[in-house]
């Protein structure tokens, strides 16, 4: 590619079809959004780690004094585009062309785009997800299944396409500007936004996000910020933009009112990260030595602390007109078990139930197969509308100990420290091989999913209150035997059996720090070679 602009540095291949996405337009505007938003963007990541000292120290979270204000005032959410107006099921997955035409055929009402915890963030599979984003807002995307030899193309109706990118505490390291890498937030949106906003607001929908990993309002903040500016560069009209902003962090569960107000005009509702939430309970408290959480499978939307958040989310979304998403039903169909996959489907079926009858007004699933499952239950609940936001839950009263009510603490059994060893195993071997959404045990793992288990790890060894239901304490010996012991079911799956010593060589090096490592995947991407 020529004419690169000064002072942008590009380490990755640039292929003639990757040529068409790092245009100099679209290389310059990144760096228009770089150069004005990076240091805001590294204040903001000092003030998270500033932040976690004080909880160290003993601080409990709250709701802030200095937003009480925006808490107990009326106001509400701009309207959102008729696009957005009905979401009783979204889908969630990689930005790969199959999986997208898959999705943005299968009926439900959203699709999620993922560039961020579904997606191995290599060079190519970034680039190659830049170019079927512009083909699929322009209807042209197209996929040839080799096995099947079947040819995909998208239908004339189709979900509404949304798209994550990575959250702020990741860099881009194959783009340097003026010397510093790119945030990848900035990388994957600005690249979005630059090739395909007109087009989409063309098309009667528009430029839609999710905003994940987000800790305060702040960072709502600094979002609203590059939206404003990223439409007056482009000529776009403020308020095309549309975010839904994942509450998957502890402390973004005490802002959810400030969240919703920071992004104005952009806001699109809250969904309710529950995987990631679980991981950042455990990060945020993993020196509380009265804090210990049990098995990963029995931490489920009912628990006291889950309970709350959840509620509070609805109470909050509603009061301010807008839409409130309910969480990832990661179980997926089992390939020729009927019996066990007809369990699964009874599960989510009660789940989306559940979700639909509290007042959500949708909700997440990780297979097609799910859509029209979880479509049924929130059908009968809407009874023909395209949701609930009348439903003002007036009666929930959640306070700052009901979302610190960390129960339960026991049990913690050989079978679930076992199963926490195999998943992240598993995931980190899976995620080298290029693999971010992988089916695990009948559960579509991602990175969050993976980062329960291996924080867990981490925690229990050091907790006094890590023992198991026999009396044990969980120890980095205990769980490096049964390293040794899973790593052999590991390596005895095809598709990754050749990163089973990486992977085993990468959990061993997490658990025996003592510095707990922000996000597994921030040493695993050094890793990457493409």
């Amino acid at each position: 590619m020529h004419n690169i602009p000064d002072n942008i540095n590009i380490f990755g291949e640039i292929t003639e079809e990757f040529s068409e996405i790092l245009t100099p337009e679209a290389l310059r505007f990144l760096a228009q959004l770089h150069r004005h938003f990076e240091s805001a963007r590294q204040r903001l990541l000092e003030k998270r780690s500033e932040r976690y000292i004080r909880l160290a120290q003993g601080e409990k979270p709250d709701f802030l004094a200095e937003t009480q204000h925006i808490r107990e005032s009326e106001w509400i959410i701009q309207p959102v585009p008729n696009a957005l107006q009905c979401r009783r099921v979204e889908i969630t997955g990689p930005v790969d062309a199959l999986m997208m035409i898959k999705a943005l055929n299968c009926g439900a009402d959203v699709f999620m785009a993922d560039f961020e915890d579904a997606l191995t963030p290599t060079w190519n599979r970034l680039l190659q997800g830049q170019i079927n984003i512009k083909k699929a807002v322009r209807r042209t995307l197209e996929a040839y299944h080799p096995v099947k030899k079947k040819e995909y193309r998208l239908y004339d109706n189709i979900a509404t396409l949304m798209i994550r990118p990575r959250g702020w505490h990741l860099n881009e390291k194959h783009i340097v500007i003026d010397g510093q890498p790119v945030s990848a937030s900035i990388f994957d949106f600005a690249l979005c936004f630059f090739h395909n906003a007109q087009e989409q607001i063309a098309r009667g929908a528009g430029p839609f996000f999710y905003l994940p990993k987000i800790e305060s309002h702040l960072e709502a903040r600094l979002w609203n910020d590059i939206f404003c500016m990223s439409q007056d560069l482009l000529g776009i009209p403020r308020g095309s933009v549309k975010a839904t902003v994942l509450i998957e962090t502890v402390l973004a569960a005490f802002e959810m009112d400030e969240i919703l107000y920071e992004l104005k005009e952009h806001s699109a509702g809250l969904n309710a990260g529950r995987w990631d939430y679980l991981f950042s309970c455990i990060k945020k408290f993993r020196t509380d030595h009265n804090f210990c959480l049990a098995d990963r499978g029995l931490l489920t939307m009912s628990i006291p602390f889950m309970r709350a958040y959840s509620l509070l989310l609805i109470k909050t979304c509603h009061k301010r007109e807008a839409t409130a998403i309910g969480s990832m039903s990661a179980l997926i169909p089992i390939k020729n078990n009927p019996e066990q996959t007809q369990v699964i489907f009874n599960k989510i079926r009660d789940a989306k139930r559940i979700d639909a009858l509290d007042g959500y007004d949708g909700g997440w699933v990780a297979h097609l197969k799910l859509v029209p499952l979880a479509m049924s239950e929130f059908d009968h609940v809407l009874n023909g509308r395209n949701n609930q936001i009348e439903n003002k839950k007036l009666d929930v009263a959640v306070n700052a100990t009901d979302l610190l009510n960390f129960q339960p603490q026991q049990p913690i059994t050989e079978q679930g420290l076992r199963l926490n060893v195999n998943v992240t195993m598993h995931y980190i071997a899976s995620w080298l091989s290029g693999h971010a959404a992988v089916n695990i045990h009948g559960f579509m793992e991602d990175a969050a999913t993976a980062e329960i288990s291996r924080s867990q790890l981490w925690h229990w060894i050091r907790s006094p209150l890590g023992l198991l239901d026999d009396g044990r304490k969980i120890t980095v010996q205990l769980i490096r035997d049964l390293i040794k012991e899973e790593l052999l079911n590991i390596k005895a799956i095809e598709s990754i059996n050749q990163w089973a010593d990486k992977a085993a060589f990468f959990l061993d090096k997490l658990i025996v720090s003592d510095i707990f490592e922000e996000f597994l995947t921030l040493s695993l991407y050094e890793e990457l070679r493409q």
